[in-house]
């Protein structure tokens, strides 16, 4: 496996299982509008897109606008507060980013995820471990568009060409693809192997170490 200078990160299902708390939140805010709730493979397949796409398919189809963009108003206040409750690391992840970080490459994680989610979750857990995180505002389209990653090597000061991208959907596939970045996709996340290779998925990994040692 090549090694970069630069590493761009997905956070939800690459760096973090952050399902469950994404489950509870989506679950707490259509119990809050009596409306049914969802297993917590539902939402593994739902999430990806932003939290509007991931309320979008949680409510029942055909629910009025006004109805999703209550429920995903709830929402927001819930996982602001509740997005540390159950969400760690993958095995292998602080090792991984501890020593990139030793090599001296730069690290940014990119996220459809909320900014005050993103922001949070990497100074939670990574420190001084990532130097860039960006994920939803305004004024930045999400993945698959370019933007986030073309942001974040303009904040390194890097170029394409000495960087990565590695996530576990085929919004990242597609993300890296709009880049002009190779992907690297991971098979502790939320797709699996068959559907990733379905959706043009060209190098996979089952263990985030593989980074530092190859394959």
């Amino acid at each position: 496996m090549t090694q970069y200078k630069n590493y761009i990160f997905d956070l939800d299902g690459t760096l973090l299982n952050t399902l469950g708390d994404l489950a509870a939140s989506t679950n707490y805010s259509l119990r809050y509008h009596h409306l049914p709730e969802r297993t917590i493979e539902e939402v593994r397949c739902f999430v990806g897109n932003g939290v509007g796409k991931l309320i979008e398919r949680a409510v029942p189809q055909g629910s009025p606008s006004d109805l999703v963009t209550e429920v995903l108003s709830v929402f927001r206040r819930h996982y602001l507060e509740h997005s540390l409750d159950t969400t760690v690391p993958y095995p292998g992840v602080m090792e991984t980013l501890s020593q990139l970080k030793k090599r001296g490459a730069h690290i940014a994680v990119v996220s459809n995820k909320l900014q005050a989610g993103v922001t949070e979750l990497c100074n939670h857990f990574f420190s001084e471990l990532v130097d860039v995180a960006i994920g939803e505002r305004e004024g930045i389209r999400r993945k698959p568009s370019p933007d986030m990653v073309l942001e974040a090597l303009r904040q390194l000061d890097a170029d394409a060409s000495d960087s990565v991208y590695i996530g576990d959907s085929d919004v990242d596939i597609a993300t890296a693809r709009n880049s002009g970045v190779p992907c690297i996709s991971v098979l502790w996340g939320f797709r699996d192997q068959n559907f990733l290779l379905e959706h043009g998925a060209t190098c996979l990994i089952h263990d985030c170490t593989e980074l530092l040692t190859g394959c």
